[in-house]
């Protein structure tokens, strides 16, 4: 078993706290405390279930699960990821611009998954739509970008740095390639076409909201 996980940007130093980024990871860890206490009551009350979305019920869902998680590695990975490449796409958009942004592209990807099986009963919950988002604002700004990253296979790791162009088109890649897998899980899985969907809305979405400015900036520190 390998893998890689990504720690951060090392082609240039943070000049301020990514204020939006840390508060939605700690709203993140909040509500997954909640999870644990409130068991699966709490999980089918704030999840999204598209059966019950395609009749009209429980819209806010589409806003509570974005918050919500399916275990501890779930939550971590999906933490670490955020932490990743959000600190640099809020300094380009600012910190307002940044949150609207980032609770659109999950919107977008919960609505996809939505469409892609409108008919499962299967809670949906996790911010990886929303993060796909990130990765694909990312992509398109700082592709060159050195990402400070872990590679492992089984117990032996090691720490490298990969250009932001290849580690995020890889993640792309997958999903891309396991589209096809949305439609033969039946008892709960990935949702890919959350993650296509959240990434391609970033990918768009970045140059309108991003300060060319910014930008000129951040890359001038490299």
């Amino acid at each position: 078993m390998g893998g890689m996980i990504p720690l951060g940007v090392a082609s240039r130093p943070l000049r301020r706290p990514a204020i939006v980024t840390i508060l939605l990871i700690v709203i993140n860890v909040l509500v997954f405390t909640q999870e644990l206490t409130g068991g699966r009551r709490f999980l089918l009350r704030w999840s999204a279930i598209p059966v019950r979305l395609m009749h009209g019920h429980n819209g806010i869902t589409l806003l509570t699960s974005m918050f919500m998680h399916a275990g501890w590695m779930h939550i971590i990975g999906n933490m670490v990821y955020l932490w990743a490449f959000g600190p640099e796409i809020e300094d380009a958009m600012g910190s307002v611009r940044f949150l609207f942004f980032y609770l659109g592209g999950g919107l977008l990807a919960m609505v996809a998954q939505v469409a892609a099986d409108p008919q499962s009963s299967i809670p949906m919950l996790g911010a990886s739509g929303a993060i796909a988002a990130v990765m694909g604002a990312f992509i398109v700004t700082y592709p060159r970008d050195r990402i400070r990253t872990v590679l492992f296979f089984l117990i032996f790791f090691r720490i490298t740095f990969i250009p932001a162009a290849l580690l995020i088109g890889f993640w792309f890649l997958l999903q891309v390639l396991n589209l096809g897998a949305v439609a033969e899980v039946h008892s709960g899985g990935v949702a890919y076409m959350a993650h296509v969907a959240g990434f391609l809305f970033g990918v768009l979405a970045a140059r309108f909201l991003e300060d060319p400015r910014r930008v000129a900036w951040r890359k001038s520190l490299s």
